[in-house]
This record gives C-alpha cells, structure tokens and sequence, in this order.
C-alpha cells in the first residue's frame, strides 16, 4: 500500500475515533501530576493563580474558534458526525477563509491548555507531539474527500488558504449571519468539557502532589456552572426546537 493511501486510511479511522485521544494521555497525566505544584512552590501562589487563568483562557480561546466557525456554516458542513466524513458544500469564508481546519485548531488550544495546566513541561510537549500525529492524518484524509467532491473548486481554495496556523488577512465575510442558537446547540458539550476538565485536573493535581483532596469553591462554582449550562442547553435541544436554526 502507498503511503498516500495508507495515510488516508489511517486518517479514515481516526476520524471516527477522534474524540478519545485525551482518554490515552490520562496514565500519563496523572503521573506528570506529581510535579504539578511546581509554581507554587517556587514561585507562589500568586504566579500559579495567574498562570491557571492563562491556561484556562487559552481552552476557551479555542471554544471561541470553534464557535466562530459554527456560528455561520450551512447545515451539513462542519459537524461532529464521526461514521463518515460528510460535506454537503465547500464552506471557505468566515474562519474556512483563514484557514483550512479551524474546528482541530479550535481542540488544538482546548487541549493545550489543559496540558499546561499540568505545570510539567513533557505532558505538554509529548501532548502536542501525539496531536499533531493524530490529527495530521485525519486532515490528510479529509482534504482527500473534500478534493474527490469538490475538485478543482477544492484545490484552488486550498492553495490560498493556511492549513493550521490562520492569516487573519484573507478574512473574507461569511454567507450567512452568525447564528447564536447554532452555537448553544452545537458547542454546549465543550464548555462542560472545559469546566468539568480543569476542575478535575485541580483536584486530582493536590491529591496526587499534595495528598489532600478538596475543592476550592472557586472551583466548584466553576464546575457548577458548567454543569447547569450542559443541562439546560441539553434540555433544550432534546424537548424543544427553540435551538434549531433553518438551514443550519
């Protein structure tokens, strides 16, 4: 088999399971946890405090990538289906004009700032190192089914436009408007998965480091309000319609 073809045979199946890669860094997260109080300790409370905002400000910078993109594709592009790949159009404006992958670069921050959470520099090197492995041949396989669809429509967009680190000057305005709705419905599961991820890393990083477990109530307010926001939008689109956009 050639490498082309086994490089999309690879991504193929990834893309079907991208959604686990955090599940194999967890053994090794809870043994960088160790080292995990290394600000603290060095340097104080005060520095750890403000690194911890970073590293959550940076997941949520992704969250924000990711919005900005579903907040105006057409339905049928841009989903997190994971049987199949699935493109109903070829979307290259709003962030699709800047670059080409904006949803993996959007996980790209959420995961880098969990790691760095982690305050040990290996977890968040060997992180980014098993990502791009991953995700390099899931967007290899993708460009392939986008350019057997969509041809040369394809390829004249892809050469124009970044694969992953975005040019904010080739912003071109979207088709549609940014829908709001679109985005509680699609990108409720990774606020929780923001809030629910870094309280847990709190937590287990002072019981694993510091051999004590508690919460902070900083901490539990911010996992509470992930909580009630995850149930409510849940609700919402399960036994109403009021999150369902036409054409989105």
């Amino acid at each position: 088999m050639s490498l082309q073809r086994e490089f999309q045979r690879q991504g193929t199946w990834l893309f079907r399971y991208r959604s686990y890669l955090p599940l194999v860094l967890v053994p090794l997260v809870l043994i960088a946890l160790r080292d995990s109080e290394y600000l603290e300790k060095y340097l104080g409370d005060l520095v750890e405090d403000i690194w911890e905002v970073l590293c959550v400000g940076i997941s949520f910078l992704g969250l924000f990538v990711r919005c900005l993109t579903v907040g105006y594709v057409p339905e049928g592009t841009s989903g997190r289906n994971t049987k199949q790949q699935r493109a109903d159009r070829l979307n290259t404006t709003g962030m699709y004009s800047i670059v080409r992958h904006p949803l993996y670069l959007g996980n790209f921050l959420i995961f880098l700032g969990m790691m760095m959470f982690t305050q040990v520099w290996w977890i968040v090197l060997l992180s980014i190192l098993l990502f791009w492995l991953y995700y390099e041949r899931i967007m290899y396989a993708e460009e392939e089914f986008l350019r057997d669809k969509f041809g040369r429509h394809f390829v004249e967009w892809a050469e124009q436009t970044p694969a992953f680190i975005p040019d904010p000057r080739r912003w071109k305005r979207p088709d549609l408007p940014f829908s709001l709705r679109t985005v509680l419905r699609r990108e409720y599961t990774g606020f929780f998965v923001i809030t629910s991820s870094f309280t847990i890393l709190e937590v287990s990083g002072d019981a694993i480091a510091e051999g004590r477990l508690e919460i902070d109530p900083e901490w539990l307010g911010f996992f509470a309000v992930g909580l009630i926001v995850y149930f409510v939008l849940r609700t919402l689109k399960k036994k109403t319609h009021w999150l369902h956009v036409k054409g989105r």
